[in-house]
């Protein structure tokens, strides 16, 4: 595998915390208001984690959630990484972004800074997104251009904002977005217990795709379509080729495998990151992970993390 020649991760994908100030219907994650994960890292942990991260010269750091800037050690944390010249990415929702932090995150070495975009209207995007605001989303989408940040912007496909789709692609290039980040609805966390409600129809699922093919060449040069791999069965399917050189760590400092398995391979509480890294790597090899994977794909069996 190639991730048998790199000494440490070319990236840690860290999802920071699960509490959120959001419950999305569609959310993979499962977070809500309150709903920190038993056990998460206290900010004394985070930090030697990152420190662990800084002294391997891991490149690339996801923050993700639940909403990560909601934790009170984000900032210690973000900084201790950014010293070190580790480029960060951080995922957010946006509806509490102020303009202070903004101007904290344009201090550090941001490789990007992604707001969630789920419709063009109130209407669909409170739908996916209960008690809400677009303006808001979109007043941090603007924040984070007038901070010379650079701005991408996710959007989630259901049957719920399938039609407002090109709309938000147009919306993402007027923001000054670089990328736009969708594919096919994953069926994982709230989203799998919402399945029924929330999947496109075959039909639409079609549409969207065409949609982003021919979008993607009418905004070539203006804005990046990133929907590749579409399905989360092509996810896997480029898994088993070819493993990531990605370390995916939890809120409470575990590691996992994959995003679609329940398989646990090391402990940041108690392994080095260059133990986690060795398990990892065994882990990519073992028979019971390739066969879960496989079965996954193959035998069409539902996801369960």
């Amino acid at each position: 595998m190639r991730i048998d020649g790199f000494s440490a991760p070319l990236m840690a994908s860290w999802q920071f915390t699960k509490d959120c100030n959001l419950a999305c219907l569609h959310c993979c994650a499962d977070c809500a208001p309150g709903s920190r994960m038993p056990g998460e890292l206290d900010a004394a942990e985070a930090l030697h984690v990152a420190q662990q991260l800084a002294a391997a010269e891991v490149p690339y750091v996801l923050f993700s959630g639940g909403e990560p800037m909601s934790a009170s050690h984000f900032w210690d944390v973000a900084q201790t990484l950014g010293r070190a010249g580790i480029y960060l990415k951080v995922e957010t929702n946006g509806q509490r972004l102020s303009e202070a932090d903004a101007a904290r995150l344009a201090r550090l070495p941001i490789r990007s800074i992604q707001v969630s975009l789920d419709g063009a209207t109130q209407q669909a995007y409170s739908r996916l997104r209960p008690a809400a605001s677009l303006q808001a989303a979109l007043r941090a989408c603007r924040l984070i251009r007038r901070h010379q940040l650079p701005l991408e912007v996710a959007f989630v496909p259901t049957r719920f904002n399938m039609d407002e789709a090109e709309a938000v692609m147009d919306l993402a290039l007027e923001l000054g977005a670089f990328r736009f980040n969708t594919g096919a609805l994953m069926r994982l966390g709230r989203a799998a217990r919402l399945w029924d409600a929330l999947k496109p129809s075959f039909q639409e699922d079609g549409q969207f795709l065409k949609l982003l093919i021919r979008k993607r060449e009418e905004l070539a040069g203006r804005l990046e379509l990133c929907f590749r791999p579409y399905s989360l069965r092509e996810g896997m399917e480029e898994w088993l080729r070819e493993p990531p050189g990605t370390l995916l760590v939890q809120a409470d400092g575990t590691v996992k495998v994959s995003a679609v398995l329940p398989f646990l391979c090391a402990d940041m509480r108690k392994d080095s990151l260059a133990a986690a890294w060795d398990y990892y790597r065994a882990a990519c090899r073992s028979d019971d992970v390739v066969n879960a994977l496989r079965a996954l794909i193959y035998e069409d069996l539902p996801v369960v993390v």
